[in-house]
């Protein structure tokens, strides 16, 4: 965990799931410890849903100093995932996923990731996320989205 981040999540409880080399999601390249290149998102335990430490690298650069929106789109995808497993205890993939960027998400920038569950409808679930910057709380990009659980 970056230093920025630790005070911060300190108190806070990782969300961990197993994904041994035989789990499909282990090579995962959002969530996934067994991809070469993966973004690795970890995800906290909050009493709204889950927080992620986020510092996207310059290599997923679109526009100068700016994250390509592809990535930024991917983070919120795992944020919006590990919501699902917060709220219900299962794993999901994804079957909508929108996007609102509200202002260019710096890359080498602190950013925390937030989600919640909207509403579990036993086949779906809808749930919603943000990324704002690290200590000034500037909301960045929103999204919602519907995964639908996957059997185990």
């Amino acid at each position: 965990m970056p230093h920025m981040f630790r005070a911060y999540f300190a108190t806070l409880e990782e969300q961990h799931w197993p994904a041994p080399p035989d789990n499909p999601f282990h090579n995962c390249f959002g969530c996934g410890p067994g991809h070469p290149t993966g973004l690795r998102v970890r995800c906290f335990k909050t009493d709204e849903g889950i927080a992620s430490p986020i510092l996207i690298p310059r290599q997923y650069e679109g526009p100068p100093g700016a994250a390509h929106g592809g990535i930024v789109a991917a983070y919120l995808d795992e944020v919006l995932g590990a919501a699902v497993v917060r709220a219900t205890g299962r794993v999901a993939v994804t079957g909508e996923l929108t996007v609102r960027y509200v202002e260019p998400v710096p890359t080498e920038t602190p950013i925390v990731g937030h989600g919640s569950l909207v509403g579990d409808h036993g086949r779906y679930v809808d749930v919603q996320g943000r990324l704002q910057e690290f200590g000034t709380n500037r909301l960045l990009a929103t999204a919602r989205g519907r995964f639908f659980p996957v059997k185990p």
